[in-house]
């Protein structure tokens, strides 16, 4: 999932960027409010983390702003121990969550997670497909009761089509959601990684869940295929 970290104090924005990377989610960082109100407007994030203490424009300016240019990205705001005012203006106009510094990278992830499930509707945190059991909280992918062993980014793939199961995803989707700005892989990475996927997943399975719609993109298989 792609992330963008609106965090002016870098040594915080530095931890939490590698932490985020080495759960697999692919992270943009904006150091200040302008910087953060072009890239939110410029890609499609799943999640944006946005302090409040922003150098230029403010998190709850900024937020007020996106909302009322329908911009609909799950907002999680940092807020300062002391500032409870914050966090309720913040509830108020359209922050979905918000966290309180300092806080644990563990639960920012599982925060971070929780609202990724609610973009696609999912309450639970084992998405199943057939035999495919894939726990985003646990990050383990098991077919048949078998555990299968995925590479933070082949996991990452599986949960997107997973989360958009029966419904083909173009390549351009993907590099959206899975890569960050600057990530310098060429776009046929995305069916290289699919070849991955389907080495671990579907092989020796009489059933094949993840498909190609030629021409189109790929998809992790429906109820009806």
């Amino acid at each position: 999932m792609r992330v963008l970290l609106v965090e002016d104090h870098k040594p915080l924005s530095k931890a939490l960027k590698r932490g985020l990377e080495e759960e697999s989610f692919a992270v943009d960082l904006a150091e200040d409010g302008e910087e953060a109100d072009y890239k939110a407007r410029s890609a499609n994030y799943d999640v944006i983390i946005l302090d409040v203490m922003l150098p230029k424009i403010d998190g709850l300016t900024l937020l007020r702003q996106w909302r009322k240019d329908s911009i609909q990205t799950h907002v999680l705001l940092l807020t300062a121990k002391d500032t409870t005012d914050d966090k309720v203006k913040g509830l108020n106009i359209g922050a979905d969550d918000y966290l309180t510094k300092p806080f644990q990278l563990e639960e920012l992830l599982a925060r971070m997670r929780a609202l990724v499930r609610r973009t696609h509707q999912k309450k639970d945190p084992v998405l199943r497909v057939f035999d495919l059991e894939i726990d985003t909280s646990a990050r383990t992918v098991r077919r048949a009761g078998q555990m299968v062993h995925l590479t933070p980014r082949e996991f990452a793939l599986l949960q997107f089509l997973a989360f958009h199961r029966g419904k083909v995803v173009t390549r351009t989707m993907i590099w959206e959601h899975l890569y960050d700005e600057y990530d310098e892989n060429t776009s046929n990475v995305v069916d290289v990684y699919i070849r991955y996927l389907r080495t671990k997943v579907d092989k020796g399975h009489e059933v094949a869940l993840i498909l190609t719609r030629w021409g189109e993109g790929y998809m992790l298989r429906g109820e009806e295929e």
